[in-house]
């Protein structure tokens, strides 16, 4: 279920998040801000809809879908999202030109692990609750 993710997470580590950065085609100065930032991640439920607001003093973002609906992100290469659960793994898919990357949640000893993954890319970033 969703509702064990339901939480404010405050990111306290990361781990090879530039190579993934780079991977995915970021630019220098944007990966140099991606990789000093430390961004909450607040997790809800509207209704049947999934919320994930990720709020950090670059950039603030918000997602709401229903599980195993597709639904589209304003990126500038136009993704195309889907959050399932896949046992007790709360996963976000990201498909747009041919491509797709993956961020896999899960909860290990009360923290929220992320990992990221593209094109055999991996990294971890993790939370605690704020």
């Amino acid at each position: 279920m969703v509702d064990a993710f339901c939480a404010t997470w405050k990111l306290v580590d990361s781990q090879n998040f530039d190579d993934y950065m780079k991977a995915l085609g970021v630019g220098f100065a944007t990966r140099q801000v991606g990789n000093v930032t430390k961004p909450t991640v607040v997790i809800s439920q509207d209704g049947d809809k999934v919320v994930v607001k990720t709020l950090s003093t670059f950039k603030n973002t918000e997602l709401s879908a229903k599980l195993g609906e597709e639904f589209d992100e304003t990126t500038p290469d136009d993704r195309h999202s889907t959050f399932t659960m896949e046992g007790d793994k709360f996963v976000q898919v990201q498909k747009w030109g041919g491509k797709e990357t993956k961020f896999v949640r899960e909860i290990r000893d009360g923290k929220m692990v992320m990992t990221l993954t593209f094109e055999g890319v991996t990294a971890v970033r993790t939370y605690e609750k704020a």
